[in-house]
């Protein structure tokens, strides 16, 4: 997704000012982002490409722990991806935020943003 929009939260503030403990550098905040679809998976059915999507904090879970399987995404026993500073399963190394010019979100984490809105 092509990042358009990041809001600023305070705790993108707490990390880039380094006031909490774990943050890997290089280090991109931002959690409060809406971007355009570019491509999409062969398996995706809930965007396309050139929508507007949004998403939050996460990116990724396990989808099969009892917390993932009740919805509770962010207590993933086997670890949530969060959308920076996370462990990144898929590319290796950490994620990086809105602050960048493009993210990898999973549908299951992302909302399309009607048209006009």
């Amino acid at each position: 997704m092509e990042i358009l929009f990041c809001g600023v939260c305070h705790s993108d503030v707490h990390t880039a000012r380094g006031e909490w403990p774990g943050t890997n550098y290089a280090c991109v905040p931002g959690h409060e982002i809406v971007g355009r679809v570019t491509a999409v998976g062969a398996k995706v059915t809930k965007l396309k490409v050139g929508d507007i999507g949004a998403t939050g904090c996460l990116v990724d879970s396990c989808r099969t722990c009892p917390s993932c399987q009740k919805g509770l995404e962010q207590f993933c026993l086997t670890g949530a991806t969060f959308t920076y500073n996370s462990p990144d399963k898929h590319l290796g190394g950490h994620t990086f935020g809105g602050y960048s010019s493009a993210i990898v979100v999973d549908e299951a984490f992302t909302l399309r943003v009607p048209q006009g809105m």
